[in-house]
C-alpha cells in the first residue's frame, strides 16, 4: 500500500483501517480520501501542519464510526 501521509501515525492508522474493517482508500487529483462502509467520506492530510493534526484525525474516524453505528440502530 502507498504511502498516504507525511506522518507515521496517521498512515499506520489507516493501513489499520483498511485492513482490518470495510473501509476504503480512495485516491483523489491532489488527495487520498478514506470511505467509510456507508460511504461518508473524509481526506487523508497528506502533509499535516501541526502537532495536533493525528488526533484531530483521528477523532473525525471515531466521530463517523459512532454516528454510523447509530443510524444502524435506528434503521
Amino acid at each position: 500500500m502507498r504511502r498516504m501521509s507525511k506522518d507515521k501515525d496517521i498512515n499506520k492508522f489507516v493501513r489499520s483501517l483498511v485492513k482490518l474493517s470495510c473501509w476504503t482508500a480512495v485516491r483523489g487529483t491532489k488527495h487520498v480520501a478514506l470511505l467509510s462502509p456507508l460511504g461518508k467520506r473524509i481526506t487523508i492530510p497528506s502533509t499535516p501542519s501541526d502537532r495536533r493534526a493525528y488526533i484531530n484525525f483521528k477523532k473525525d474516524i471515531l466521530r463517523i464510526i459512532s454516528n454510523e453505528a447509530a443510524s444502524q440502530k435506528t434503521s
